[in-house]
This record gives C-alpha cells, structure tokens and sequence, in this order.
C-alpha cells in the first residue's frame, strides 16, 4: 500500500523506494533538522524509517542547521540517540561555514577574533587560523556567533576591531533563541549590537545564505544536492540562492497559507507531507488547455480572484496543483476556497 506521502509502505512498516523517486535524481540530500527531522526531543513521524532507508540505498545526507553554539559531534549523538545512523562529519553548521568564509579572507596562520562559543572557535582553528579574544591581538577578521555567555565586553571588542575595517563575517542573523523559558534574543540581535556601534554590515555564514548550503555540498562531494527544510525564508530561499533544488515538507514552519503565497524567491522545487516524499516520484503540475493547472488527480484555476480547487487523493498534490495556479496569476489570488479543501492536509 501506499503512504499518503506517496511513498511504498510494507506491512512492516519499512519505506521502500519507488522507481523514479524524487531522490534518485540528487547525489546528496541535504536536511534542516527542527521541524523536518526532529521536534524538540523526539523525532517527527516517518523521519528515522525514511532516513534509514536512504542510507541503505547508498544516498549521501547531511544535516544543516544555523546552529553555530553546539559542536557537530553533540548535535550529531541527539540525532543518534533518535535512532538515526549518523557520524559527526554528517552535521553541518553555520559555525564551520563561517569559518570557511574566514579562511577564505585570511592568510594562513592568521589571527582571528572569535565572539561566540568554543565550537565557533573550534571551527575557526580547523582553518588553520589563531583564534584570539582582543582587538589588541590585530586579528584580520572577526567572526561572531552565538553563546550564552557572550558579554559587553566580547562585542566591544569585535566593535573596536569592525570600526578599524577588518572583515565581519557572522554564522547567522537568527533574531531569536528559543530556550526552556520562552523566547530569548539570539545571534542577530548580538550583531545588530555591532553593527549600530560600527555602522558595518557583516558577510552572513547561515540561512538563507548560500556559503551554508554550498559548505554541505563541498562535505559530501555533492553536484545536485536537494535541499529539505520546513521553512521559506531560510532553507527554500538558500537553496535557491545557492542554485539547488529544495522539497519543502509539511511538518513544521511552513503551512499550505504561507506555501500559497510565497514570493519567487521562496518558492520550492518541490513539496511533500513528510519525507515519505523523497522515496516518491516527484509532483509536477501542468497547464491544461482550458488554463487550469492539473496534478494526478486534482485541478486549479484561478477565477474571479480566487484559487478554485477540485478533485480527490493525495493532498499534497491538491496543494501543488494550487500552488502551480495561484503562483502564475499576475495579480496574487485569494487562497480562501482553496484552503478549505486542503483542510486535512497537515494530518498524517
């Protein structure tokens, strides 16, 4: 039988891989880890069965996150003891792609001033530069992430030194932090600290950059990697700026409202419930000669201002059949009616 990923599921419940899948047609998949493969502590439905059968099948993965104040291994051993087969050099960080932009700036050797977390300096020593904590240290760039314990006195530094002209490169502008008590500033609201002091903009490591993407691609030797995420802004947009492919999948961020009315920029290649939908043909959507948009078993037009929907099975295919209309309107649609027939589409 099929699952409503499109996806073949056994009786046992392992993912088989269906001729033509969407991931046959990358050499690496590369994948965004809160809301896509994990919700806080536990793992979202179909992740570990899915992942687990790509890496049977040979498929090269890497987990990408902005999250540049954990070390790749600890992120790593969360996502083992999830059940996930998976070694250190698979996780990527925004950490280690700034680092890589560092390097890329910087002699050899260089000193460089590090305003974040010992994974940040870390990365930076795994360039083969010196990490230092004063400007007095004539570092030839800084480089900022986040950390808890970063104070007045470390983005003072970093300030002294932007002011004089150095390169800033920062692993992320992230607004926020979620923590266990609510929402707390994260490491954009620390650079905005340095750039209202300085009046310098940084060059940005993470999401939606594309030195991010492009780092995970270099790890996994990858050409045609397909980026997965849950969310428009960040991973869709830098896949795109990046040049890569992206699926986004429903079970985080994102919702049918916001896929409806993505801008170019934040438009995915591809959609899906869950990662089922690796292991499926890909969804395409054509026009018909009536000026509707059809996929498998669904239509949509856009008339009189709105996204009109009819048809049956996979909703997913129902949404980008929706998608494919409202986005080739020239005037954006009101996706009311077609939102009340996608109503089911987040159950599992």
């Amino acid at each position: 039988m099929h699952g409503p990923g499109g996806a073949r599921v056994n009786v046992s419940g392992a993912v088989e891989l269906r001729h033509g899948s969407l991931v046959r047609r990358h050499d690496a998949v590369l994948l965004d880890l809160d809301g896509v493969v994990r919700v806080g502590p536990r793992p979202v439905p179909h992740a570990v069965p899915v992942l687990g059968r790509l890496r049977e099948a040979g498929c090269r993965t890497a987990y990408v996150t902005n999250n540049a104040g954990r070390p790749p291994a600890e992120l790593a051993g969360e996502l083992r003891r999830l059940g996930l087969e998976v070694a250190d050099g698979d996780v990527v960080t925004s950490a280690q792609a700034a680092a890589r932009l560092v390097a890329e700036r910087c002699a050899p050797g260089a000193p460089v001033l590090v305003v974040g977390s010992p994974a940040l300096r870390t990365a930076v020593a795994g360039q083969g530069l010196r990490p230092v904590a004063s400007e007095r240290d004539a570092p030839a760039a800084v480089v900022q992430g986040f950390a808890p314990t970063v104070s007045w006195r470390e983005l003072a530094e970093a300030g002294y030194a932007v002011a004089r002209g150095v390169p800033w490169i920062v692993t992320n502008t992230d607004l926020t932090a979620p923590t266990q008590r609510g929402v707390a500033p994260g490491n954009g609201a620390l650079v905005a600290v340095v750039r209202a002091a300085t009046g310098a903009d940084p060059a940005v490591a993470g999401k939606p950059s594309a030195a991010l993407f492009r780092e995970a691609a270099e790890r996994t030797g990858a050409r045609r990697p397909l980026m997965v995420g849950d969310s428009l802004d960040t991973d869709v947009e830098g896949a795109r700026r990046a040049g890569y492919d992206s699926l986004l999948v429903l079970t985080g961020r994102t919702g049918p409202a916001d896929l409806l009315a993505a801008p170019p920029h934040r438009r995915p290649t591809h959609v899906g419930r869950d990662l089922r939908a690796l292991c499926a043909p890909p969804q395409a959507a054509e026009r018909q000669p009536d000026g509707a948009w059809r996929c498998r078993d669904w239509q949509a037009r856009v008339t009189g201002g709105q996204v009109l929907l009819a048809g049956h099975g996979e909703l997913s295919a129902g949404l980008w059949a929706a998608c494919a209309a409202a986005w080739s309107a020239p005037v954006p649609p009101d996706p009311t009616r077609a939102l009340a027939v996608l109503g089911r589409l987040p159950e599992s």
